[in-house]
């Protein structure tokens, strides 16, 4: 379980492909790893990975087809990564929980500089917009926001210049690619409400 919190940029610097996996290097950019151990949950760009390996400075993780299959951004040397370790009971919840399992892949529609914030619009896939709610929380590429508002298959977002600091946000354009995951709720709600008109 993770907040939507990004404790750092990493890079990744190798990718190394397996038969049905690949292996990315990552190197971790700050991102304090004296208390990672092997075997625990690291979100990287919103995609809860298992820790394989750990050096000074960086981490590897397996990342499996099915994985790459529906989340973007984990595969491709030079790509900056958000990095978030797994929420411990006694942390803050800054932002909202995250479990680190992407609902789908956007694709950035608009972007408007806005003063020092830009206003950012995403297309989400269509099964997942209905989801998606004018004030609720959605993480995108690991990154716990607050929807704007939603009109169709699209919403919008609001990035103040701190986000932008501190997060890949910051190097996306248009047509760019992103992990979105809906808020937890939202899932149990529409499960319930499948499930009443099953009955």
């Amino acid at each position: 379980m993770f907040t939507g919190i990004v404790a750092a940029v990493g890079t990744i610097v190798h990718v190394r492909t397996g038969a049905d996996s690949v292996r990315i290097e990552i190197d971790a950019n700050g991102l304090p790893l004296q208390d990672a151990a092997v075997g625990d949950s690291i979100a990287v760009s919103g995609v809860c990975l298992t820790l394989v390996a750990k050096h000074a400075d960086s981490c590897a993780f397996d990342v499996s087809q099915e994985t790459l299959a529906c989340t973007t951004g984990l595969d491709k040397v030079g790509a900056a990564v958000n990095l978030e370790k797994a929420l411990r009971l006694a942390d803050p919840i800054g932002g909202h929980l995250v479990t680190g399992h992407i609902d789908g892949v956007g694709a950035v529609t608009g972007l408007q500089p806005d003063g020092g914030h830009v206003r950012m619009r995403i297309r989400a896939p269509a099964e997942l917009s209905r989801l998606i709610a004018r004030k609720g929380s959605i993480a995108v590429n690991g990154v716990s926001l607050t929807v704007n508002d939603v009109a169709g298959d699209e919403f919008g977002i609001n990035l103040i210049p701190h986000t932008l600091a501190v997060t890949n946000l910051q190097h996306l354009a248009l047509g760019s690619r992103v992990n979105l995951e809906i808020d937890m709720i939202a899932r149990y709600v529409e499960r319930l409400l499948s499930q009443s008109h099953t009955a």
